[in-house]
């Protein structure tokens, strides 16, 4: 499979992109976003927009999908999302279709003060309501296009129990089992809704402290929504969290799979990078200690 370690995709390339297909703006500078993503990375093209190519080809899956879904679910929602205004044809060595979108001002969640975090939680959750009450029909179902966010967690079940394994003596694999197997019976019932799949501090811009958009869609479709819910546990707590949780319709069944959800990024990222990232760890320790409890307190 070709990935961005086969590729440049530099200023070089994107410049080449524009020149080639959007010669009316050939002019315009092009330059590294700092925080660019890594399933795709993210150039500003001027002052007003931006250039998202994906760095391989399962995240190049997406790319129609935002370019046909983002313009019908933009007048629907309470905050801004991306607005495409372009799709890029493969060409000057780059093998998949791109982007070119509005630049959306602002600093990603991870990296900005935020004034009230319950405030940012609540905020947040009238989006996610908002997106849910969006019509589905005829929406992206779970596959590989979003590695199948919205489907059912059986698909991650044996990735998930290996982790288990992995982690066995460095953290209580009994608490993290029993998560997982609550996650797991919670079987979700209800009639497929919109969901974002990818509800992180690296896809929420800040502006003033406050919430002011959401961004990357790419794992976005239509099914179970508890995998828009890992935000409560990664980054919200005590308050913020019972905000966030407060102001959405979800059952107790969708909050054990959201849980589950999180618990599976959760236990890879730390059974695969033990003396690698430290840092990336010892965070994501942190979220299952964090899922634990919720888990012992709401059952």
């Amino acid at each position: 499979m070709t990935t961005s370690s086969d590729i440049a995709i530099d200023t070089s390339l994107v410049r080449r992109l524009i020149a080639a297909q959007f010669p009316q703006w050939t002019d315009l500078p092009v330059r590294p976003v700092r925080h660019g993503g890594w399933d795709n990375r993210t150039f500003r093209l001027g002052d007003d927009l931006a250039v998202r190519l994906p760095s391989a080809a399962s995240y190049a899956l997406q790319v129609e999908k935002e370019q046909r879904w983002l313009p019908r679910l933009a007048p629907q929602l309470p905050l801004p999302i991306p607005a495409p205004l372009a799709m890029g044809r493969p060409g000057e060595g780059y093998p998949w279709h791109w982007s070119v979108y509005e630049w959306r001002s602002g600093e990603i969640a991870m990296h900005a003060p935020i004034a009230d975090l319950t405030a940012f939680a609540a905020t947040l959750a009238d989006f996610l309501a908002a997106l849910q009450r969006v019509d589905a029909d005829g929406g992206p179902p779970p596959g590989q296009h979003n590695f199948f966010r919205g489907g059912s967690l059986t698909v991650y079940d044996h990735e998930t129990r290996w982790a288990l394994g992995a982690l066995e003596g460095r953290i209580d694999t009994d608490a993290a089992g029993a998560v997982w197997e609550a996650a797991l019976s919670a079987t979700w019932t209800g009639s497929p809704v919109w969901f974002h799949g990818d509800v992180a501090s690296g896809n929420l811009l800040v502006e003033n402290g406050r919430l002011g958009a959401v961004i990357d869609f790419g794992t976005s479709g239509v099914g179970d929504p508890a995998c828009d819910l890992s935000i409560a546990w990664t980054m919200l707590h005590g308050e913020s969290r019972e905000a966030f949780r407060a102001a959405l319709p979800l059952d107790k069944g969708t909050w054990a799979r959201g849980r589950g959800w999180t618990l599976w990024k959760a236990l890879i990222v730390a059974a695969e990078m033990p003396g690698t990232d430290r840092l990336e760890v010892e965070r994501s320790r942190r979220v299952i200690a964090e899922v634990h409890a919720d888990h012992a307190q709401c059952g």
